[in-house]
């Protein structure tokens, strides 16, 4: 069984003092490529040199996280810019919008993934998004960008059975993570009923380790628990689980 890991952020401070042993224990279970998002100009060269340190496992995006979207975000948005003029990456992420602690920025965030997503048509490339407290404005942005569809994944997907089957309508991906695994989580009917061709497997590492880490530290090694869980809602096996969703993510970010 091979799998992919979507989404982690395996060049976080978090990893410093066994990186190398956490992408071994990844490759080890079988996790062969990890996907790194980018946060901002301060994680750059941190997430660069991971990516360069071991090609073959790592794919790059490019884009700013809305947390890190402030009154002065013109200068953050030419540096991602420049990123893509530059660099090879497999998409544009993770952008989005996040009202969970606040909404001051909430007029900066809307134009930031506004104009995000128009560059990741621009360069043919899908999005990842992170969505917290927003899928109601995120939904409204899309409306109002009207596109036939999108390509790209609504990252560690925490909306409701309606709002994943509007996403999948709209053409995006679900990321499938550790809060699956969960007591009473939600999110475990989203992966049971909806299509298996629609589900991505992640992690964000370092966070929201599956059961039975919770609350420790995540990491892509734990990929397998994800998918066995995912398994088991929908009454399938590990490897029909791994298939699919290494393929949807090859697919998704043109991975070789």
């Amino acid at each position: 069984m091979t799998f992919v890991d979507t989404h982690c952020h395996l060049y976080d401070e978090a990893f410093d003092t066994d990186r190398e042993l956490a992408v071994q224990r990844a490759t080890d279970a079988g996790v062969e490529i990890m996907l790194l998002p980018d946060i901002d100009s301060s994680s750059t060269d941190r997430l660069d040199a991971l990516y360069h340190s071991v090609p073959s496992c790592f794919r790059r995006m490019a884009g700013l996280h809305p947390t890190s979207v402030t009154e002065d975000f013109e200068a953050e948005l030419l540096h991602v810019r420049g990123r893509l003029e530059r660099g090879a990456f497999v998409a544009v992420g993770e952008i989005g919008m996040d009202l969970y602690w606040d909404r001051t920025y909430e007029e900066q965030q809307r134009e930031v993934l506004r104009c995000q997503m128009l560059w990741a048509e621009e360069f043919g490339l899908p999005v990842a998004l992170h969505i917290r407290k927003a899928h109601n404005e995120v939904f409204a942005l899309l409306r109002d960008l009207n596109r036939a569809t999108y390509r790209g994944v609504m990252h560690c997907f925490g909306g409701s059975l309606q709002e994943a089957q509007r996403a999948v309508e709209m053409g995006f991906m679900l990321g499938i993570g550790g809060v699956v695994t969960f007591k009473n989580a939600t999110m475990a009917e989203v992966a049971r009923v909806m299509p298996l061709d629609r589900l991505l497997l992640e992690t964000d590492a370092p966070y929201l380790s599956p059961v039975p880490h919770r609350g420790q530290r995540n990491e892509s090694s734990y990929i397998p628990l994800i998918a066995q869980k995912i398994a088991d809602l929908r009454g399938i096996t590990i490897e029909e689980v791994a298939e699919q969703t290494t393929a949807n993510a090859r697919i998704l970010f043109g991975i070789k």
